[in-house]
């Protein structure tokens, strides 16, 4: 399966100092891990296939649908010469939503964990609790993988306890737990978001280009 380069920072390499050194293999192609890519345009049909699902999480598809043939082909070209601008003006009519709705119909997003063999979870989850609260990248890891983090009790709940966590995080370095250790880190993009992060503003400003939350579960570092 191939994973964007980010991810598999992230998954493999995330403890590790930059700049994150690679061996580039021009043989022996691991035949049983991944599949081939026949040519650029199949590779531009699986970008395109994945952008789709994402719209059809975030807006029942209604976005995608409405651009034309060559938003998508500027969408893709943008992204595969590297020129953000040209990416963006199509982007981000993708990352929008009427104000009336307070955010996407479904987040769309994928949890990686490297103690399992299962290659990620993927499942519905709305932005919003039923009475209108944001949900939260915590409510997310307790929903789909509670696994990931502590148990409720060692969690932040509160106002006043929020706040003294704050303190911590920036006298110790540490965050999200009041009680223990961390058992594990959540990363996104080469970063540890803090469980009280709105997912609603996550999947806004750190989805992937493929629009999808890409979220990373790994062991806590020993060192």
């Amino acid at each position: 399966m191939h994973y964007p380069i980010g991810l598999l920072f992230d998954l493999l390499a995330s403890s590790s100092a930059l700049p994150w050194n690679i061996t580039v293999h021009f043989k022996s192609f691991p035949e049983k891990d991944l599949l081939h890519c026949p040519s650029k345009d199949a590779v531009e049909a699986h970008f395109m296939s994945c952008v789709k699902e994402a719209d059809a999480l975030k807006h029942k598809s209604q976005v995608i649908n409405e651009m034309q043939k060559k938003d998508h082909k500027q969408l893709w070209m943008g992204l595969q010469n590297d020129r953000f601008d040209q990416f963006w003006a199509i982007n981000r009519k993708l990352m929008e939503y009427p104000a009336e709705e307070n955010g996407f119909r479904y987040i769309p997003f994928k949890i990686y964990q490297t103690t399992t063999e299962r290659p990620f979870i993927q499942k519905l989850f709305r932005p919003l609790t039923a009475d209108g609260q944001l949900h939260t990248l915590g409510d997310l890891l307790k929903e789909v993988c509670p696994s990931a983090i502590a148990p409720e009790g060692d969690m932040i709940s509160n106002v006043k306890t929020f706040l003294f966590a704050t303190k911590m995080l920036i006298l110790h370095s540490k965050q999200h737990f009041l009680d223990g250790e961390k058992k594990n880190q959540v990363m996104i993009h080469g970063i540890e978001p803090m469980l009280e992060t709105p997912l609603q503003w996550l999947s806004e400003h750190l989805s992937y280009p493929d629009n999808f939350l890409h979220i990373s579960v790994v062991p806590q570092p020993t060192d």
